[in-house]
């Protein structure tokens, strides 16, 4: 159990949680930010979220750039990673480039890529990775494509070779699609066992179904995006023996957030995780050790 007074109810209160906790800040690998206009689509989507979801979206961080990016340094996160996902033919190399312009002027950044099933997606993921490219991303569940496309093989091929991570949206909650699920993935790691896969959300809600691939895969991770929450236990809930499991996969969960399109503050994601009560040395090697790992922090590497 954990030996902290208490998970912290506000984010004023996250930087003496972690001191208290040890460790020197958040390594959180699920981070949005995106070019203005795209931004601005992806909050409109959420604010139909009645629509779309059949639930209110409502987004607590609606701030300009500048404004997201000190917000973030407040709470103790070391690196962002600025996730982009194409949804679409003819949009990853654009939001790859704008990936690589975000890194080189946010000294904090980390330089991330996506891609997507189309032609030539070998040639420019090659070319994000030589061009200094740490993180990956795809969202087959709105970009409506299964991650075992054989039109992605050139990418993973690469991906494989150099051992980096990919950020991959794959349960089939807030809403299920047609590639969501385990199955496309674990097809995928038939073909390329040594890929480093990061699954969203901890692949909800098909927890345990992922927590398989996770114990059964060197490169497979889990993140914790919107886990354990109050606004996801309304559609996802984790049984007991699940969250016990998590314990046992301690060096391969991961934090994500999902900042800033989240319905509720960012210290509440940190208290749901603290309420698993899996004890402190679980909490350092989520909120820290495991995402400073794959994320390259303090001179450790993937």
């Amino acid at each position: 159990m954990s030996n902290l007074t208490h998970a912290p109810r506000t984010d004023a209160e996250l930087p003496a949680f972690l001191a208290a906790l040890g460790v020197p800040g958040l390594a959180d690998i699920h981070i949005h930010f995106l070019p203005e206009p795209m931004q601005q689509k992806v909050w409109a989507y959420f604010d139909a979220a009645g629509e779309n979801y059949g639930r209110p979206w409502p987004i607590y961080y609606r701030e300009d750039e500048a404004t997201r990016i000190a917000i973030l340094s407040r709470l103790g996160v070391q690196a962002i990673p600025a996730l982009t996902y194409a949804h679409r033919a003819g949009m990853a190399q654009w939001l790859n480039e704008w990936s690589a312009d975000f890194a080189a002027r946010i000294p904090q950044a980390v330089h991330c890529a996506t891609f997507y099933p189309e032609p030539g997606v070998g040639a420019y993921t090659a070319s994000a990775i030589a061009t200094g490219a740490r993180l990956f991303k795809i969202h087959a569940q709105v970009g409506n494509f299964a991650p075992d496309d054989p039109r992605l093989e050139a990418a993973w091929t690469l991906l494989a070779q150099h051992q980096l991570p990919v950020v991959v949206h794959r349960g089939s909650a807030p809403l299920p699609g047609e590639h969501t699920g385990p199955a496309s993935i674990e097809r995928l790691l038939a073909r390329h066992p040594d890929l480093v896969l990061v699954i969203a959300h901890l692949g909800m809600p098909e927890y345990d179904a992922f927590a398989d691939l996770a114990a059964a895969y060197p490169g497979v991770y889990l993140d914790t995006t919107m886990a354990g929450t109050d606004f996801a236990n309304t559609f996802a809930p984790m049984s007991r023996s699940y969250i016990d499991r998590l314990g046992g996969l301690a060096d391969k969960v991961v934090l994500g957030s999902d900042f800033p399109s989240i319905p509720y503050p960012y210290a509440e994601q940190i208290a749901a995780l603290a309420r698993f009560g899996l004890g402190d040395d679980w909490l350092r090697a989520v909120l820290w050790t495991n995402g400073a790992r794959l994320l390259g922090l303090a001179g450790d590497e993937p």
